[in-house]
């Protein structure tokens, strides 16, 4: 397959997933939606910790949770996109086995499915950082952030996240019943032992390491540090890792996962074709 032809079945895939996904309803309730929903959410995560702290919002640990709360819904929003593609296809419209027919690169088409989600949830994540600057005591200066750093972490965790959608679609493809539950999952692992809301060290001694296998704890942490330096580094979980060895772990992890997730997708890819699973419909 040329590299053309996966880019036109991406680009193609980014125009479908974004019909699919902003056609449900007028424009003007989808924008109040887009905007309500993470202002909503922000706002409990807010209320909580006002309440157990008895209003302090000028502790580090509050841009802490705040930023990370805000950034992992790419977690959710990519991994979703790119993997629930083949649920949404094969279950409700039921038309992925034309796109198994047609000469569509498969992986190029998730990935094309995932842009729609990964936009939503950037405006999402831009609409709750500021309503937290502007309305919920979430101090970010502009000034001292460092872009250059927060850009690069956020390409290789949109790259790394993506990844980890095409790993779960191809668990999807092999699943008979509840493959809609394996994304839930995982990302519900991911916000408990990747640090989103707390530092690793909250976890007990023995859960601890999995955090660190995680490389979403690197970006998050990475990101956290590349908008709030100071506050970030106040938290021991990462402490003795420099901003370039961070930044060279989650390279690498990203580039092991994709070689592990290319290879996955395509051995749960071949013994799907090989049982007949691609038309099947396992929803009751």
């Amino acid at each position: 397959m040329r590299l053309s032809d996966s880019w036109r079945s991406f680009r193609t895939a980014a125009w479908l997933g974004w019909q699919i996904e902003s056609n449900w309803t007028q424009p003007l309730l989808f924008a109040i939606y887009s905007i309500l929903k993470p202002v909503a959410r922000a706002a409990i995560l807010v209320f909580m910790y006002g309440v157990i702290t008895r209003g302090n919002f000028q502790q580090p640990l509050f841009p802490y949770i705040y930023l990370g709360n805000a950034l992992y819904t790419y977690v959710y929003a990519v991994m979703t996109g790119v993997s629930w593609a083949i649920i949404d296809d094969r279950e409700h419209y039921k038309t992925l086995k034309y796109f198994y027919v047609a000469p569509v690169p498969i992986p190029a088409y998730l990935f094309g499915r995932g842009v729609a989600r990964f936009l939503t949830g950037s405006i999402s994540v831009l609409i709750t950082i500021l309503a937290g600057v502007l309305f919920l005591n979430l101090s970010l200066d502009l000034q001292r952030v460092d872009w250059g750093l927060f850009f690069i972490s956020l390409v290789l965790g949109i790259i790394l996240l993506a990844m980890m959608g095409l790993m779960l679609g191809g668990i999807s493809l092999l699943m008979v019943h509840h493959s809609w539950g394996v994304v839930e999952g995982v990302a519900g692992a991911l916000f408990l032992f990747s640090g989103a809301i707390f530092p690793l060290e909250v976890l007990p001694a023995w859960l601890r390491p999995l955090g660190y296998l995680l490389p979403v704890s690197y970006w998050l942490e990475l990101s956290r540090r590349a908008l709030v330096g100071d506050v970030a580094h106040a938290f021991p979980t990462f402490a003795n890792l420099s901003n370039g060895a961070l930044l060279l772990l989650l390279l690498g992890m990203t580039v092991l996962l994709s070689f592990l997730a290319l290879r996955l997708f395509s051995w749960c890819d071949r013994r799907a074709r090989e049982r007949g699973l691609i038309d099947r419909v396992t929803n009751y």
